[in-house]
């Protein structure tokens, strides 16, 4: 299975995402490295978020960067 590399933006109102597909890589290594030098060319000030997605199509994979997950609820004693 590929790993697809994603743009994400939401909207306005937080409450939709914007995907837009980069390229895909057939390993990890090379997807990671791709992620980081994209993260560092668009730099801290934006509001574009790259995640790399491990899927066996690029449907998939955007059906899954698109679902909505809940939060992890964090212990006492894990802060």
């Amino acid at each position: 299975m590929p790993y697809y590399i994603y743009d994400i933006t939401q909207d306005t109102t937080g409450i939709t995402r914007n995907l837009e597909y980069q390229t895909e890589f057939d390993s990890f290594q090379e997807a990671k490295k791709y992620a980081r030098n994209r993260r560092a060319e668009l730099g801290r000030d934006t509001d574009i978020m790259v995640k790399v997605m491990f899927a066996p199509n690029q449907l998939e994979a955007e059906e899954r960067l698109m679902e909505k997950r809940e939060k992890t609820v964090v212990m006492e004693w894990e802060k």
